[in-house]
C-alpha cells in the first residue's frame, strides 16, 4: 500500500510538473530564446577573436619569412665579399626563422581546419536560433488568439478570473445595443406622447394649419416657373 501511496505521489508529481509547464510554456521559451541568444553571442565573440588571432599569426608569419629572405640576401652578399664568418651566423639565423616559419604554418594549417568547423557551428546556430525566434513569434500570437477564444478553465480562476473573453466582450457589446435601442424606443414613445403632438400632426395632414414641411406641389411649382423663364442670349 505504501509503495502504491509513493507510486502515486509520484504521478500527482510529474502531471503537477506538467500542468506549471503548460501555462507557463510561453514564458518559458522566452527565457530560453533570451538564453540560446547569449550563447550565440558569445559563440561569435569567440569566432571574431579567434580569427583576429589568426591574422596577427598570417602577419607574424610574413614577418619572419621576410626577415629570413633579407637575411639571406645578405648572407650571400658576405659569401661573396669573403665574410664566410658573418654567412655562418647568418646561415644560424636562417635556421631558426625557418624552423619558426615551419612551426607557425603547421600550426595555422591545423587551426584553419578547426576555424571552419568553428564557422560551420556558428552559422547553423545562427540559422536556427532565427528559426526559433521566428518561432517564439509566431507561438506568442498563437498563444494569444488562444486565450481570446478559450474561457478561463476551473484551475486557472485564480489567474484569469479578471480576463474577460471576446465571447463575453461581445456578449456585453450586444446587451449594450439592446439597451440603446429601448432607450430610443422609450425618447420616441415620451415625444408621441406629449399633450397634442398627435392631433396637431392629424390636423396638419387634414390641411387644417400651416404645414411643418415644404409642399412638393410648391416645389414642383418652383421647378416649372424656372423652367419656362426665357433664357439669357449668350455673348
Amino acid at each position: 500500500m505504501l509503495r502504491l501511496f509513493r507510486t502515486l505521489a509520484r504521478g500527482a508529481a510529474a502531471r503537477a510538473e506538467e500542468d506549471l509547464f503548460d501555462r507557463n510554456a510561453l514564458l518559458i521559451l522566452d527565457q530560453q530564446v533570451r538564453e540560446t541568444r547569449a550563447a550565440l553571442e558569445r559563440s561569435r565573440q569567440a569566432l571574431a577573436a579567434s580569427v583576429a588571432g589568426d591574422r596577427a599569426e598570417e602577419r607574424r608569419l610574413a614577418d619572419v619569412e621576410a626577415r629570413a629572405a633579407d637575411l639571406e640576401t645578405r648572407a650571400v652578399a658576405a659569401l661573396q665579399a669573403g665574410r664566410d664568418d658573418l654567412a655562418a651566423e647568418a646561415a644560424e639565423a636562417i635556421a631558426e626563422l625557418e624552423a619558426e616559419r615551419d612551426a607557425i604554418r603547421t600550426a595555422r594549417s591545423r587551426f584553419a581546419a578547426e576555424l571552419a568547423r568553428i564557422r560551420a557551428t556558428v552559422a547553423d546556430a545562427t540559422r536556427r536560433q532565427a528559426e526559433l525566434e521566428r518561432g517564439r513569434r509566431l507561438a506568442a500570437a498563437a498563444e494569444a488568439a488562444r486565450r481570446l477564444r478559450v474561457s478561463p478553465v476551473p484551475q486557472d480562476r485564480a489567474t484569469l478570473q479578471d480576463r474577460a473573453t471576446l465571447k463575453e466582450a461581445e456578449a456585453t457589446l450586444a446587451r449594450l445595443r439592446s439597451l440603446q435601442a429601448e432607450a430610443d424606443d422609450t425618447e420616441a414613445a415620451l415625444r408621441e406622447a406629449e399633450p397634442g403632438a398627435d392631433i396637431a400632426e392629424r390636423m396638419e395632414r387634414a390641411g387644417f394649419g400651416p404645414s411643418a414641411r415644404p409642399a412638393p406641389s410648391a416645389i414642383l411649382e418652383r421647378l416649372r416657373a424656372r423652367a419656362e423663364a426665357p433664357r439669357e442670349p449668350t455673348a
